[in-house]
């Protein structure tokens, strides 16, 4: 009884409520304001998963404010909507199959009814347009890229109109969840214009697009980034332009962890290019766009860089990790053996050691290994197990494998050979396929920190049974080995220094493709 009476008022309040908003708010402020009232009402009913009994109270009241009625309609739809994801998600099937259609029927009728008699300017009609898209994407249905491009157009509309921008950026977020990058950054244009109509300072500018970076957001970040480099162009001297643009590039390069985007900091990095100043990248500010591209797979760009940082800055603290890398590249991605052993011996020859001496002994003994000559690899395997002593024990691990495979009369490992025969022969038709690609959780790694590896590859469409493939790992995995079904496996490095990861993917019909990238261990 007293469950009845309770609702009973509550009813009675709600229409009281509705019966405010029409006596004492003019039409203007009601569409405005997007029925604050009826949100808070529906709140109180759907706290309780009473869809059915607000639809009864929405459609038994009726007003003559225009406004009103299409917060009324609105509401039928958005409860509706609700009401069909909370049967999916507590598989309530009997109510679903047996009244679905109704309620999805009624839900795209209420919609429609809004956007057919509202203005542009009003916020219920692109609210409306967005619970339509929201609806044909879970259904997965023919009319989705439709209602994206009707929600697209309409939000242009609203805002030439000067409406609320951050209904705009709501609706831009939104889409930026459901991975429609393309349109979110659409949308949130229209919220930086908005911004541009409000004549903010260009210091107020850089203020919101730090606070959307500290969020998270970064397309948006990135959109007002791009209007204060646009509007700070025009006002700076070259040399504070680019100390502008270096602070903003920093943010975006790859880190162990906050926000980045490798491809918006390398955008900024190429502007900084292109104004044409001499000498505005000190040794920091080098190293990070090199390592930025490393990690972008931009081999061949970050291997010229890491050598300018090391010819212009010999004595820098990244020395032995970027000539050591610039060995790695040429090896693997350019299949330049004469430079890549040029890089290698340099890096072996220097009088203190690091973890990319050893690593370079190593990969000068592998060479020559996969060349045939099995003294020389020998020679520079017994070298690493020197110079090693206790330390570097997964590089010594794999010498010593090496070595046992030489004294065998065995070939190297299959994994790593054909690895090494796809990647150091310059006629492999795989050389430049580039369809397999390595990703990594992390890319700096901390001693002991657990990691996982994939790979992706990309596949032409075929309408046949799913290919089975087979993944040949090879490199400093740590200490696992993954089997050839495994597309992806966990590990953590024991040691510091720069570790390759290299696959080779294949399909019943031959080699696919091969990849490597190197991550980096402090």
């Amino acid at each position: 009884m007293w469950k009845f009476l309770s609702s009973r008022l509550l009813s009675l309040s709600l229409i009281l409520g509705l019966a405010g908003i029409a006596l004492a708010q003019p039409v203007e402020q009601s569409v405005k304001t997007c029925c604050p009232k009826i949100q808070e009402y529906k709140l109180k009913y759907l706290a309780e998963h009473q869809y059915n009994e607000f639809i009864k109270f929405l459609s038994r009241y009726k007003s003559k404010d225009k406004a009103v009625q299409y917060c009324l309609d609105y509401y039928k739809a958005d409860t509706r909507y609700l009401q069909l994801k909370h049967l999916e998600e507590t598989q309530s099937w009997d109510d679903y199959f047996s009244n679905g259609n109704t309620y999805r029927q009624q839900l795209v009728e209420s919609a429609r009814k809004v956007i057919e008699q509202t203005l542009s300017a009003d916020c219920l009609k692109v609210k409306s347009r967005f619970l339509l898209w929201q609806f044909h994407r879970d259904q997965q249905d023919v009319f989705v890229q439709e209602a994206l491009e009707d929600l697209v157009a309409q939000v242009k509309a609203y805002a030439q109109d000067q409406q609320d921008p951050e209904l705009i950026k709501e609706i831009a977020d939104q889409l930026l969840a459901s991975q429609e990058k393309s349109k979110a950054r659409e949308i949130y244009k229209l919220y930086v214009d908005g911004l541009v109509r409000k004549e903010v300072t260009t210091l107020q500018l850089k203020n919101i697009a730090s606070g959307f970076y500290n969020e998270g957001n970064l397309e948006l970040a990135q959109s007002i980034y791009d209007l204060y480099i646009e509007k700070v162009t025009q006002d700076l001297t070259s040399e504070n332009l680019v100390k502008e643009l270096l602070e903003i590039a920093g943010l975006f390069v790859y880190k162990a962890s906050g926000p980045y985007d490798m491809a918006y900091a390398e955008k900024i990095y190429a502007l900084i290019d292109s104004l044409g100043q001499e000498n505005v990248f000190d040794q920091e500010a080098i190293y990070l766009r090199a390592f930025n591209l490393e990690k972008f797979r931009a081999y061949q760009q970050a291997g010229g860089l890491y050598l300018q940082l090391t010819q212009t800055y010999p004595e820098t603290q990244h020395f032995d990790e970027a000539i050591y890398k610039v060995a790695m590249i040429n090896a693997y991605v350019l299949a330049d053996l004469v430079e890549a052993r040029r890089y290698f011996e340099l890096i072996a020859s220097r009088v203190t050691s690091s973890p990319q001496t050893i690593s370079s002994l190593y990969q000068l003994g592998l060479l020559s290994h996969w060349q045939g000559d099995l003294v020389q690899a020998g020679s520079y395997y017994n070298r690493v197990l020197e110079a090693a002593g206790d330390q570097y024990k997964d590089i010594v691990s794999q010498a010593q494998e090496r070595i046992k495979e030489i004294q065998e009369n065995q070939p190297i490992s299959y994994n790593l050979k054909t690895f090494l025969d796809l990647s150091l022969n310059k006629e492999s038709a795989l050389i430049e396929l580039n369809r397999a690609e390595l990703q990594s959780a992390g890319y700096i790694l901390e001693k002991n920190q657990n990691n996982s590896v994939s790979s992706l590859v990309s596949m032409p469409q075929s309408g046949c049974n799913q290919v089975e493939l087979q993944y040949l790992w090879s490199g400093n995995l740590g200490a696992v080995e993954p089997e050839v079904t495994e597309s992806n496996f966990d590990n953590a490095y024991l040691e510091t220094g720069t570790k390759e990861i290299n696959i080779v993917i294949i399909s019943p019909a031959g080699a696919i493709d091969r990849s490597f990238m190197m991550l980096d261990v402090y």
